[in-house]
């Protein structure tokens, strides 16, 4: 598996458990970043329904806002699961995205790797509604392009079928 593989897809596409397949076929102990935060039961459900699927062997880290610094702690191999709501919880909590992206980027070149990244492709549905929603999809393209860049490999998911993009 390359250094950094960046997983894209939309929900419930079979990213997720792409990039836990990918981790697996590494030896263990493999380190799991979450970003997701159970602020309702729907999403506690969420949640436990990705701790169950994963097998022994995996430390989780809790890593809402401060993914640098979970990177860092991390040991490989990684799986981050997710960047979309990792930057979901960055612009509610009105950080500075621009500088996020940067201090991730410093984490994942210092990271011995290998590190595998999940998020979203949310530039194919509609226009969003509201301004916040336009913002937060043009931030996640932005990310989105800023992490495929970066990556040696790239995926996208659809239906659960991996495609190749680099």
């Amino acid at each position: 598996m390359s250094s950094l593989t960046f997983i894209l897809g939309g929900a419930r596409s079979g990213k997720s458990r792409r990039a836990e397949t990918l981790v697996t076929a590494l030896p263990p102990p493999w380190s799991y970043i979450a970003t997701a935060e159970a602020f309702d039961a729907e999403m506690a459900a969420r949640i436990a329904e990705h701790r169950t699927r994963r097998a022994e062997g995996w430390e989780t880290l809790d890593a809402p806002r401060d993914l640098p610094a979970a990177l860092a702690r991390a040991r490989p191999p990684v799986l981050v699961d997710c960047l979309t709501l990792w930057l979901s919880n960055l612009m509610l909590a009105e950080a500075d995205i621009a500088a996020a992206g940067d201090a991730l980027e410093a984490a994942l070149r210092a990271h011995p790797g290998p590190v595998v990244l999940v998020s979203n492709e949310v530039g194919a549905g509609i226009v969003p509604a509201t301004s916040l929603g336009r913002r937060f999809r043009d931030a996640q393209g932005v990310l989105n392009q800023r992490m495929a860049a970066l990556a040696d490999h790239v995926e996208l998911v659809v239906a659960g079928l991996p495609l190749r993009l680099k």
